[in-house]
Order: structure tokens, then sequence, then C-alpha cells
């Protein structure tokens, strides 16, 4: 399988890694839900969750990836604050756990990136 046509199946597998593990493991993901958001930070997890599973669903499959991809791209934009709560919060942690916080902020630039190669990908392949 070449590398174009393995990237949305490993974006996939990503998002279905990390929405499995908001359920299997919650706590840590309720710790880095903005307060200022209404509600538990356990059912923002578990909605996180679940939004995470279904772009995993939709970029698994041809018809959907395209809209499913630029959906990611929009989520991991979305989900930055909490990675700032984390990287505030985790200030005065040893520096190996401040790395992991501080680490993350970064990431997410290619993460939003690589969703939207992914849709530009299935535009090509679909005509659309």
């Amino acid at each position: 399988m070449s590398r174009h046509r393995r990237s949305p199946i490993l974006l996939a597998g990503l998002l279905a890694t990390a929405g499995a593990a908001h359920f299997a493991r919650p706590e840590p993901f309720d710790t880095v839900v903005p307060r200022s958001l209404p509600g538990s930070p356990r059912t923002w997890t578990y909605a996180s969750g679940a939004v995470e599973l279904a772009l995993a669903a939709g970029l698994a499959h041809p018809r959907t990836r395209r809209t499913a991809a630029l959906a990611a791209a929009g989520f991991f934009a979305g989900v930055f604050p909490a990675n700032v709560k984390m990287a505030v919060d985790w200030r005065h942690r040893p520096a190996p756990l401040r790395a992991v916080a501080y680490g993350r902020l970064p990431l997410q630039v290619p993460l939003v990136l690589w969703a939207r190669q992914v849709a530009r990908g299935a535009s090509a392949r679909t005509g659309a």
C-alpha cells in the first residue's frame, strides 16, 4: 500500500486509539477540560472520545473521507485550548512531564496539516 493511500488509515488509527482511550481511561482527559466549559469534564471527555471515533470511521471510508478529514482538522484546532490548559497546569511538574505538556502544543499544527492533506487527497481521487 502506498504512503498516500496509507495516510488516511494511519490518521484514522490515531483518532480511533485516542477515542477509545477517552472511554478506557477517562480520568487524565477530565483534568485537561477547560473549566470555562459548561457541564462536567467527564461529559466533555466522553463527547470528544465519541467524536474521535466517528472521525476515525469517516476517514476509513473513501466516500466520507474528505468530509471527515476536514472535520478532523477543525477538531484538532478545537482541542487546542485543552492542550494549553494542560501546559499551564503542568508548569510546576518535573521536567519530563512539562516536556510532554509543552510538546503537545506545537503537535496540533502537523495534525491539522495532516488532516487537510488527507482531505485534499480525497478530493483529488473523487474529482470533488
